[in-house]
């Protein structure tokens, strides 16, 4: 059989030819492939069997294909399946098509675009290759059962024209249907095919229904400004308010851009006009360097709850420069903050920053080990000018380390660390402290480490490590303000550090003995479990720690902090810093399952009040959300968060979808039960539905419907 469908190729000889310095793709002819070949004293060449025709990137494949020399048509019997390139499919009954298959008629058709939109017809007419005209067609997404039963939705007109060059289509009294029942006629409509991802046009709208600006509708537009830019107009009309949303992206050649915003006029506050500005970028520049900048705007401290845009209550807008190389790193960025909280006095906190920050790493061979250079610079500003209230303090750093390691015949790993850290501060504005102050800062330690591994007869693996540091700094030249390490986070990444604070204006000082363990254990069948448990002593107390830090006093809380996964798709995280007496300051908890059908999230934080952080009371909260898969359409989702505090909830919310081979339909309500003198406690309902195929992701093989079972 294979060396008769080889012989039968020759067939193509019969067909016309051009001449090798002209020919493209386009211009060869077409090649005939067939079980039975056979010429009729008419001169016409009859292929039956397993006919398959090739043209450029057009293959035809039929029952029977009758060439005509002399008229140079091809009569098709079918059934005909006929595909252009990779995205589009015509079936057929019978076709007349020309020699090079790009004119012609083709009877009781049907067109699928990238195997999600399907085109219905009586017949489909094709001219030049580009234009395929639709009579009487049916067109959905929908998977069409053969008992004829009428698809979710579909659009009837009298006739729809494929631009297959542009991939648009054109309809001619167009009626939308939902089971077969009319809901709108539309004289024209152009909508693109799945095969086009980006095109000018309306997208899909939604609602939305909020207790302070009612039931509003947003209509999409998207604009495209060629093939790397492109803008989206939408407004948002309610009752309460009339909102225009803008989306503008653009790519470049070494980088790109987006700005997205609102301009509003509502009745919340009808003498003011409100919106906001969200914008980001990100440029390669010459010599490996990355300019990358962040912008947000807002026009008033409630607009982005009210609007359900962001949950932020600080926006920082920043631009920055970087370089990253192997051993060589550097940053310099600018940083305006703008505070949205209740009752904050923005002139009071820093809110322009300026960063900068050098760092290189050698390797000398006579030295051996690591040595590393950092420079680093650091100014905040406050607009106040209060005395204390207002302080600019201004900060350049200079580092020198040397690092090395050892491993011991015994399997003891030692890692020393020494080093001298030179701090030159400007503080304006407070009385409390000089203007001009040096501070050096010669820091040491030591760390000693003794992993330890057993496998199990289950096929298990355990791993023990006892760690222990001593560590000594001392800093000399004066106090200095604490605007930068205002918060301390004490946990296993940095037990073994020489400093705690995060920032390089504040340093720990003194003798310190550092000790902990590390367990972990590897199951065979996905199980890992890993714990730690840590302790810092020192010598003298440090009074710059705050109370729920765990490191005031001479000795620190004891750190846990702990990870468990499963194989059966539940995993568990927790840390806590506790005392001897078991009083916890910090706690945070998270937990996640996923089943078969069902994901569940959770977690519960622990704060305990502490004015140097700013915490009055104790903050006490669990947020829950989840979502269980009903069938293999329906997707229910609930999320909550109750602060156990105050003994009320915070937020919560439900939501049902519904997806599947050919439309979506997505259902919220969510209800804020926070206030301020800003913002009122809302309640909001949203509803969007968008119908796959045109420029829609069909989505997976989950949501395709069974014609046995819809």
């Amino acid at each position: 059989m294979a060396m008769r469908r080889l012989l039968t190729a020759l067939a193509m000889l019969c067909l016309p030819t051009v001449t090798a310095a002209q020919e493209t793709p386009e211009d060869r002819p077409a090649v005939l492939v067939a079980d039975r070949v056979f010429v009729t004293s008419d001169e016409k060449l009859v292929a039956e069997g397993n006919v398959a025709a090739y043209h450029a990137t057009q293959t035809i494949k039929a029952a029977r294909i009758t060439y005509d020399r002399r008229t140079g048509s091809l009569t098709i019997e079918g059934p005909i399946r006929l595909t252009e390139g990779d995205r589009v499919t015509i079936l057929a009954d019978a076709a007349e098509l020309d020699e090079d298959l790009q004119n012609g008629l083709l009877t009781g058709a049907r067109m699928v675009l990238d195997d999600q939109l399907q085109l219905a017809a009586v017949q489909i007419g094709r001219t030049n290759g580009r234009y395929s005209q639709l009579y009487k067609t049916a067109v959905t997404s929908c998977r069409v059962c053969e008992e004829g039963e009428a698809p979710l939705w579909q659009i009837r007109a009298r006739r729809v024209i494929h631009d297959q060059q542009e991939r648009q289509l054109y309809f001619d009294d167009a009626q939308f249907r939902v089971l077969d029942v009319p809901v709108f006629y539309l004289p024209r409509l152009r909508l693109p095919d799945p095969t086009l991802e980006r095109a000018s046009g309306f997208l899909y709208p939604s609602t939305r229904t909020t207790s302070q600006l009612g039931t509003g509708i947003r209509i999409p537009y998207f604009f495209r400004l060629g093939d790397h830019a492109d803008l989206t107009l939408a407004p948002y009309l309610s009752s309460g308010t009339t909102t225009l949303d803008f989306r503008y992206r653009q790519a470049f050649r070494s980088g790109r851009i987006s700005f997205e915003g609102a301009y509003t006029e509502d009745d919340l506050l009808p003498d003011n006009t409100r919106g906001y500005l969200f914008g980001q970028g990100i440029f390669q520049l010459s010599r490996d360097y990355e300019l990358s900048f962040d912008i947000e705007w807002v026009s008033d401290d409630a607009y982005l709850l009210d609007y359900g845009v962001s949950d932020k209550d600080r926006l920082d807008s920043e631009i920055a420069l970087t370089r990253t190389y192997r051993d060589q790193f550097t940053r310099a960025a600018l940083i305006h903050y703008d505070s949205l909280r209740d009752g904050e006095d923005e002139s009071l906190i820093p809110t322009i920053v300026a960063d900068f920050q050098h760092e290189r790493r050698y390797f000398p061979d006579r030295l051996g080990g690591e040595v590393r250079l950092g420079f680093f610079g650091h100014t905040h500003h406050r607009t106040s000018n209060l005395d204390m209230l207002g302080r600019d303090v201004s900060r350049l750093t200079a580092e020198i380390d040397w690092l090395r390691n050892w491993v011991l015949p015994i399997g003891l790993r030692a890692d020393w660390q020494m080093g001298l850290a030179v701090d030159v501060f400007d503080i304006q504005q407070d009385s409390a402290f000089q203007s001009d102050i040096t501070r050096t800062t010669p820091h040491a330690s030591l760390s000693l480490r003794y992993p330890m591994t057993r496998s199990t007869a289950s096929g298990a693996t355990h791993f023990l490590e006892p760690v222990v540091q001593i560590g000594w700094s001392d800093s000399g030249g004066g106090d200095v303000p604490i605007d930068e390490s205002g918060r301390v986070e004490f946990d296993q990444g940095n037990l073994l550090s020489l400093s705690r604070f995060p920032a390089k204006d504040a340093r720990e000082e003194g003798f310190a003995f550092a000790y902990g363990l590390n367990w972990s254990r590897f199951g065979t069948s996905g199980w890992q479990t890993n714990f730690t448990i840590g302790q810092i002593i020192r010598d003298d107390a440090i009074g710059a720690f705050s109370e729920t830090s765990g490191l005031v006093g001479t000795s620190s809380d004891f750190l846990f902090a702990g990870q468990i996964q499963t194989d059966f798709g539940f995993d568990l995280t927790a840390r806590t810093l506790f005392n001897e007496n078991l009083d916890v300051a910090k706690a945070e908890l998270r937990g996640d399952w996923r089943g078969t059908r069902t994901e569940i999230s959770g977690s519960y934080i622990w704060l305990d009040e502490d004015p140097d952080e700013d915490r009055t009371q104790s903050v006490s909260e669990i947020y829950l959300d989840g979502s269980y898969n009903i069938n293999r359409f329906w997707t229910a989702s609930a999320n909550w968060r109750y602060d156990l505090a105050d003994t009320r909830a915070a937020t919560a919310g439900i939501g049902l979808a519904y997806r599947n081979e050919c439309v979506e339909v997505d259902l919220s309500l969510n209800r804020r039960y926070t206030s301020s003198t800003s913002v009122e406690p809302s309640t909001d309902f949203g509803f969007n539905i968008a119908f796959r195929g045109f420029g829609v992701s069909s989505g997976t093989e989950r949501y395709v419907r069974s014609c046995n079972n819809t």
